[in-house]
């Protein structure tokens, strides 16, 4: 006998083990309806959308005003025409919505794309099922989605970024970031300011070309490697964590420092010289300082090896 599993069923287990996202799924055989709002936005606005199955793009352009684009999608005609999208602005703010049909769970969603004056704050972009993308914007921002990745480039201002099974990148972040996913990776390139960069099952590799002064950066993962580089120190503690994998830390030739660093069934090597004064010195335990001391480096990995190497 053939046993037949409903589609539902599988998509946890199809999403692990390709690490896609749902869109691909909910995209095929539905019926469709395009819509576009305009309201003006100063810069220093802020925009707000919720929205559920499909993804967002926000780019900047040199217009003071937003421009709200996409398509609503279901799975019936009737479904269609029931599913609204709500736009509305008062001063200084835009706030969108996507409103399913009371009491209906069937396919259907919305994707947007959104132009904004570049200096702008996301206030809360949120989404699931579908990835969020955000480009050359001045301002905080707050991004949530559940099953897709967050892509971000040339952002400036504080950032909150939370998803689920997908990835999170950033190119030439200026901002103090705080990043959080599972199952999936964090990337980051030529980014400026602090970060806190948290995932399971999956790994996190960082080049940091300037840091907020004095402010702290955490690294922590699952079953992944943490690779961090950075260009630049000013008094900052760094601390890095995971199991199952490696660490790798690249720092600056003239750093000092504060090293604790430990693995179990792995080796801890540095390009610097360590020196044990009140500390301790092993195959997978080090404790000391390296020049005449400074910020804390707290590096900590089980079934892995530490690297501490010269940039």
């Amino acid at each position: 006998m053939r046993t037949r599993l409903p589609l539902l069923a599988l998509l946890p287990a199809l999403l692990l083990l390709c690490g896609c996202e749902l869109e691909g799924f909910l995209d095929s055989d539905r019926y469709r309806e395009d819509f576009q709002y305009t309201y003006d936005l100063k810069p220093g606005g802020r925009l707000t959308l919720e929205n559920f199955n499909g993804s967002v793009e926000i780019l900047s352009w040199e217009k003071d005003s937003v421009q709200i684009s996409g398509a609503k999608y279901a799975a019936t005609e009737g479904d269609l025409k029931d599913l609204k999208i709500e736009a509305q602005a008062s001063e200084g703010a835009v706030r969108v919505r996507t409103v399913r049909p009371s009491g209906r769970y069937r396919n259907m969603g919305a994707k947007y794309f959104i132009r904004v004056p570049r200096k702008v704050e996301l206030e809360r972009i949120a989404s699931s099922n579908g990835s969020i993308r955000v480009e050359d914007i001045e301002g905080g921002a707050r991004l949530e989605t559940s099953n897709g990745s967050v892509r971000m480039r040339k952002l400036a201002g504080r950032l909150d970024v939370r998803t689920s099974n997908g990835a999170i990148e950033g190119d030439e972040v200026a901002a103090d970031a705080v990043l959080r996913t599972s199952n999936g990776a964090i990337r980051l390139t030529q980014t400026r300011g602090s970060v806190d960069a948290s995932t399971s099952n999956g790994s996190i590799n960082a080049r940091i070309a300037k840091v907020s002064a004095q402010k702290a950066f955490r690294f922590s993962s699952s079953n992944g490697s943490i690779d961090v580089a950075f260009e630049a120190l000013e008094s900052n503690d760094v601390r890095a964590s995971t199991s199952n994998s490696s660490i790798t830390l690249r720092l600056p030739a003239a750093t000092q420092a504060q090293v604790r660093a430990h693995t179990s069934h792995g080796s801890i090597t540095s390009d610097f010289d360590v020196t044990i004064r009140s500390g301790t010195l092993g195959k997978d335990h080090v404790e000391g300082q390296i020049g005449a001391g400074g910020p804390l480096l707290q590096l900590g990995t089980s079934n892995g090896s530490i690297r501490i190497l010269r940039l």
